[in-house]
């Protein structure tokens, strides 16, 4: 798959976060109306619209690359929403940190984290 190609909801590739906002965001010359993933192998689309309840399965494809992240951004929304122990327990026995914040402010410093090469990843929840 090469660079910047769209398979199945999957952008091969670390592509900056370009903007967010009107429930999306755009990255790769392209939009995304939903929820994203951007992790070290591609941008994915992230079936979650809320940060309320957030479990262990969201984060699947996050604890999968765990060797290639040390750091997840997680932008929970407009609002910056706490996650529970048991799920803040996986991410330090799979040891990476777990960094919760406002959407605008988890895509801003992944792309900050991103530019300076770091092993940074963000899951971030679309606003309007």
């Amino acid at each position: 798959m090469p660079p910047g190609r769209i398979y199945d909801g999957f952008v091969r590739g670390r592509h900056l976060i370009d903007a967010y906002g009107n429930g999306g965001f755009r990255f790769a010359d392209m939009s995304h109306r939903g929820s994203i993933l951007a992790l070290p192998s591609g941008v994915r689309a992230w079936p979650v619209r809320s940060a309320q309840g957030l479990s262990e399965d969201d984060f699947a494809l996050v604890l999968v690359e765990n060797e290639a992240v040390e750091l997840l951004l997680l932008g929970t929304g407009l609002d910056i929403v706490p996650v529970g122990e048991a799920l803040r327990r996986r991410f330090r026995e799979a040891r990476i940190g777990l960094d919760v914040m406002q959407t605008g402010a988890a895509a801003r410093t992944y792309n900050v984290l991103a530019a300076e090469n770091r092993r940074v990843a963000a899951a971030l929840i679309a606003v309007e």
